[in-house]
């Protein structure tokens, strides 16, 4: 029988650890910076499988008579969405956090075996585990020397060699001079020399540079050491440095080659180094203790700074949100005439929503690839369409559209939920999409003292789904960047059990987040509804200390044939109401038309 593609290529990888003495390798979706999306030639996880996901990994085994020999580790967002990308006669389908990589090699790798890692794209506490645990079987986890998948995959594209951008201090609020003062100043208050800065999204805030070195996020590939007199140094492939960005860093920042970095790394011997273990790799950690630098394990000084919007990046953002708010709501008109002849598909939707991004001359990149998940396509909460799964939006059912851009002033994400007509909904997708809302209103109402954390307040858009035994597989709030990551930490809020990154820091004025539950019936539909938040100070007469609140940044209008209104309480009703108002505020004078008579209709009061 002739092997498909990716039988082939496990079949190749297999063959090279065999003749490297490996019995197994680890493959996730990542790259030297530890990001959530990350450039084609590091799309290793997808050539090797073929899932498209951002979040997942494989573990597979040199010797494909075991049974299981390979396997795929996804968390909920992607439980549908691997079956339909992952051959399951060559990978089992594992489940996160029910059980993990490093679990499925202690009940499976043979004993003593010798299980391959690229620390180039793992973090020091994961391999110090996967380690401890082999080593409990007499086996023991192997820092490669190349990626093996590397040495298999013959038409791998190269990193990027597109020129680094320089961020203009109209848009950033605060010139780059200033932040790397307050990390001289961090450095010298904790007694440290330098620190590692690795995370892409960091580096371009701290020095104020964007980049396309990664689709849907505008960042430039590179690493900085940061020094506690005030000096970095920039670690960037020679071909994509500027007269500009020479210019826009100045003195006190030593553009450097790439390629030094790691080098670069063994000349701190002696100094005291802060190095962020969710964000710098494995080898990263190898390469300072082989220099005899003394580590200290200390969160990137950058990112809570990042997370804290200034009050330029705000406007920026609220500017931003009102001209894709206007986009949107023109797709949504556009789809409420056309969807229900039975010819729109995904993909046409999707390329007709950015079509009308488009046409905004900030407009850099979409913000992550659409979800445009036509009914039980959007039962998988992190879709994505391709030709072989693209589906016709049929009359008479639900369609989920999540999207985003990244336009110089802010980064949008939204997601609406739209009932293609030209019949009336089901009676149960009114009652889960009106739960979803309920849920959804009661976070955009939440008043909080300070030190609330993003974990605390996740019931509260459960609640409604939770009376009925319905809930959802996903977080209900990330953060978002400024024309940077659209999931950006440190904040989040989801659930807090087991210790989820992010639930635990308290929310600080100045946060962007979203607020986005969902549910999603498997076979048949999705409903999910997104919007935008910002943390504020609210003024409550008689408090007893510092109370929270959250301004919705979104305005677009939410499907209203969806809403049944008999589960609303006066107070939703009311929320409704004003949302609306704003939205007809907001977007209506950028609209002219049947696409405003259409934005009129939409927002009259419940």
């Amino acid at each position: 029988m002739l092997m498909n593609t990716h039988e082939a290529r496990l079949d190749a990888l297999r063959k090279e650890l065999k003749a490297r003495g490996l019995d197994g390798f680890v493959i996730p979706i990542s790259d030297e910076h530890m990001s959530e999306y990350v450039g084609a030639y590091a799309q290793r996880l997808e050539w090797l499988t073929g899932f498209g996901g951002s979040a997942g990994t494989a573990v597979v085994l040199a010797d494909a008579t075991l049974a299981p020999a390979a396997a795929m580790f996804v968390d909920g967002r992607y439980t549908l969405q691997v079956r339909d990308q992952v051959d399951g006669r060559l990978y089992a389908y594992e489940n996160v956090p029910a059980t993990s990589p490093a679990a499925w090699l202690s009940d499976h790798a043979p004993k003593g075996a010798k299980i391959g890692y690229d620390a180039w794209l793992h973090g020091s506490k994961w391999a110090e585990g996967v380690e401890r645990i082999l080593a409990a079987k007499g086996g023991a986890l192997v820092a490669v020397e190349g990626n093996p998948v590397d040495a298999v995959w013959e038409d791998q594209p190269l990193p990027s060699a597109a020129p680094a951008l320089v961020h203009p201090d109209q848009f950033t609020g605060e010139v780059s001079e200033a932040k790397r003062a307050a990390v001289s100043e961090w450095l010298t208050a904790k007694r440290l020399d330098a620190t590692v800065v690795t995370a892409l999204d960091s580096i371009a805030w701290l020095l104020n540079i964007r980049g396309t070195d990664v689709e849907r996020t505008p960042v430039a590939l590179s690493y900085v050491i940061a020094r506690a007199d005030g000096t970095a140094d920039l670690f960037i492939a020679g071909e994509k440095v500027t007269d500009e960005l020479k210019r826009h860093l100045g003195n006190a920042v030593t553009i450097r080659e790439r390629s030094a970095f790691a080098g670069a790394l063994r000349e701190l011997a002696g100094k005291r180094v802060a190095v962020d273990p969710e964000r710098a790799v494995s080898a990263i950690f190898e390469e300072l203790r082989k220099a005899g630098a003394t580590l200290v394990e200390e969160r990137d000084p950058t990112v809570l700074p990042k997370a804290i919007k200034n009050p330029v990046e705000q406007a920026g953002h609220r500017a931003a949100q009102g001209r894709d708010a206007a986009a949107v709501t023109r797709f949504l008109h556009w789809l409420s005439v056309e969807a229900p002849k039975g010819e729109v598909t995904e993909l046409s939707a999707a390329a007709k929503l950015q079509d009308f991004r488009s046409v905004d001359p900030t407009l850099r990149d979409l913000s992550f690839d659409t979800i445009s998940g036509a009914g039980p396509n959007g039962a998988s909460p992190h879709y994505r369409v391709s030709e072989e799964t693209n589906r016709a939006l049929e009359p008479n059912s639900v369609y989920l559209v999540d999207s985003g851009g990244q336009y110089l002033d802010g980064t949008t994400d939204i997601t609406r939920t739209v009932w293609v007509g030209p019949g009336e909904p089901f009676a149960e997708v009114k009652d889960r999409f009106t739960r979803v809302l309920k849920g959804h209103i009661a976070l955009a109402l939440a008043i909080f003292p300070k030190g609330t954390v993003g974990g605390q307040l996740d019931v509260l858009a459960r609640h409604a789904l939770w009376q009925v035994g319905l809930d959802y597989a996903h977080g209900t709030g990330h953060g978002v960047g400024s024309f940077l990551s659209v999931h950006e930490g440190p904040q989040r809020i989801g659930k807090s059990a087991g210790g989820q990154a992010g639930t635990d820091q308290a929310l600080l004025p100045g946060m962007f987040l979203s607020n986005e539950p969902g549910y999603y019936k498997t076979g048949e539909y999705g409903i999910r509804i997104e919007n935008l938040i910002l943390v504020e100070p609210r003024e409550i007469a008689g408090s007893d200390g510092e109370y929270y609140g959250f301004e919705t940044l979104t305005h677009v209008p939410i499907e209203r044939r969806l809403v049944d209104t008999a589960l609303l309480t006066a107070e939703e009703i009311a929320w409704w109401n004003a949302y609306h108002a704003r939205v007809l505020e907001i977007v209506a004078p950028q609209l002219e038309g049947e696409a405003l008579a259409w934005l009129e209709v939409q927002c009259a009061a419940l």
